[in-house]
C-alpha cells in the first residue's frame, strides 16, 4: 500500500488486468491500473494514460479535490460512442486517467465482469453455517426464528444473519420493487414488513443467485440489524451504526 507523494491519498497498484468498455468498444485495458481510495468504503480504478485506447477530448476544468488536486474533464470517444465528462485527470496524480464507473457500459477484472464498483482487495466475505438460535422482532412481533442460520461476515460491516425462508413469517413480508447490487454478493431483492398495522419498508432482503464467494446464502432471508431487534441465543443484540 502507498500514498501519493504530495498528499496522504491512499493509492496502490493492482495486479489485475482491468478493462472498461463503452458502446461495446474497448476504452481502457491495463495490467497495472492504480487503486485510489477516494472514499473509505472502496477504491476507484485509475488507468495509466498509455493504457487508454479511446480518444479523450478536453471539456474544461472539473471539480477540485483536496487530495487529488485540480481536475480536467474529458469526453471519452470511441468508434462513434461517447461519454461527456467521463474521464478526469488530476494534477496530483500525473499520468493517470480516472474513468467514471457508471458512464462505462461494462468493466472486467481479468475475464470476469464486475458490477457496482471495484472489489476492495482488503474486503473479505465469509459465510459460515451456525447453530446459533436467532430470533428477529419488529415492534415486538417475531417475524423470523431459526437455529440453523448462515452468518455472513464482511469486512467493515456487522455480522448478517441469513435465515431459511421456512423459518421466516413470509406472510408478514411484502415484496417491493427495490433492488441493490453488491460486487461481492450480487443482486438482492427486498421485502417490507407489515406488523401491527404499520409497514416498515425494505427491512429484509435475499440473493436468489449470489456470486461465488456468497453462494451459501442463496435464497436465504436477511434483516437490517440497524432497524429492528435481533436476539442471538436469547440475547438482544445492540443495533449497529452503519451507512445503512
Amino acid at each position: 500500500m502507498g500514498t501519493s507523494r504530495k498528499t496522504s491519498l491512499r493509492i496502490e497498484e493492482s495486479g489485475k488486468r482491468v478493462r472498461a468498455y463503452l458502446g461495446g468498444h474497448l476504452v481502457a485495458d491495463s495490467t497495472h491500473p492504480s487503486l485510489v481510495w477516494e472514499i473509505p468504503y472502496y477504491p476507484t480504478y485509475y488507468f495509466p494514460e498509455a493504457d487508454v485506447r479511446a480518444e479523450l477530448v478536453e471539456d474544461g476544468p472539473g471539480t477540485r479535490s483536496p487530495s487529488r488536486g485540480d481536475a480536467t474533464a474529458h469526453t471519452v470517444k470511441v468508434d462513434g460512442a461517447q461519454a461527456p465528462g467521463a474521464a478526469l485527470r488530476y494534477t496530483e496524480l500525473p499520468g493517470l486517467v480516472r474513468l467514471d464507473w457508471d458512464a462505462m457500459d461494462a468493466w472486467f477484472e481479468e475475464d470476469e465482469e464486475v458490477f457496482v464498483h471495484p472489489r476492495d482487495p482488503y474486503t473479505r466475505v465469509d459465510v459460515l453455517a451456525a447453530s446459533r438460535h436467532v430470533r428477529v422482532e419488529v415492534d415486538g412481533v417475531t417475524v423470523a426464528e431459526s437455529s440453523g442460520p448462515r452468518l455472513l461476515f464482511e469486512t467493515g460491516l456487522p455480522v448478517r444473519y441469513y435465515l431459511p425462508k421456512p423459518h421466516v413469517r413470509m406472510d408478514l413480508l411484502e415484496h417491493t420493487d427495490t433492488t441493490t447490487h453488491c460486487p461481492y454478493k450480487g443482486s438482492a431483492e427486498y421485502w417490507s414488513i407489515r406488523v401491527n398495522g404499520t409497514l416498515h419498508e425494505d427491512l429484509a432482503w435475499s440473493y436468489r443467485t449470489p456470486l461465488d464467494e456468497s453462494r451459501k446464502v442463496a435464497g436465504l432471508v436477511c434483516f437490517y440489524n440497524e432497524k429492528l431487534d435481533i436476539f442471538v441465543d436469547g440475547v438482544l443484540q445492540e443495533r449497529p451504526k452503519t451507512k445503512f
